[in-house]
């Protein structure tokens, strides 16, 4: 894999590279822009839990799992990297206490090369310790995926190699980019490295166990 333009990021630590060449938020769903204003016209407050991410995040009841009304759901389903570092500034203004930012399999899924997902999520990270430097922030590895699930999509086939490549630098920059990481996916895997069947409904995305065993995790782990 070509690391060049990660390892550009990493030593000058800059959000302007060459991932405008493949920019997909102008191809993102109504949805997207329907979700981030209602998320601008919230009330400002501001120490809150964060997360972050697509439509795995946003499908979690997240003040019922952690038990606090005040955490924010900061999902929206179909997002990808570019469209979270789009609509960052309303999270780094509410100066979150946490931040747990899961994003990049739709990225897979529009053919995004691994180097831009994984600069992407290195500058979302950069921008958030920037622009609130009190705020912890985790990032999650990228969930497994099942395609033996017959309601699998199509557009996340053949996307497991990119997403342990993506997995194994996000691990290894943690201490570079001063961001703690987490990984989901080995708890999330079955004995054939897929996404266990009893935590999904379609191979992708969460049903009401697996978001019960995210959270567990977390918990176990003390990051919450």
């Amino acid at each position: 894999m070509k690391l060049t333009v990660v390892l550009w990021v990493v030593c000058v630590g800059t959000a302007y590279t060459q991932t405008k060449t493949y920019d997909t938020l102008p191809n993102l769903p109504e949805h997207y822009t329907q979700r981030y204003q209602l998320f601008q016209k919230e009330r400002m407050v501001k120490g809150n839990i964060i997360m972050l991410g697509n439509s795995i995040t946003e499908g979690g009841n997240w003040k019922k799992l952690l038990n606090d009304t005040s955490v924010l759901n900061r999902g929206i389903s179909g997002d990808v990297t570019f469209g979270v570092l789009h609509r960052l500034p309303d999270v780094t203004e509410r100066k979150p206490s946490k931040v747990f930012l899961l994003i990049g399999i739709n990225d897979l899924s529009r053919n995004t090369p691994d180097e831009v997902v994984i600069e992407n999520i290195f500058n979302i990270v950069i921008q958030i310790h920037g622009r609130s430097p009190q705020t912890q922030v985790y990032v999650q590895s990228i969930l497994p995926t099942n395609e033996i699930f017959k309601n699998f999509l199509k557009e996340f086939k053949g996307k497991a190699e990119s997403v342990i490549t993506i997995n194994s630098q996000l691990r290894k920059y943690a201490s570079k980019l001063r961001y703690t990481y987490i990984d989901l996916h080995s708890t999330f895997t079955d004995n054939e490295g897929r996404m266990n069947a009893l935590y999904s409904t379609d191979g992708l995305h969460l049903n009401a166990k697996g978001y019960e065993h995210w959270v567990d995790f977390l918990k176990k782990e003390k990051y919450l």
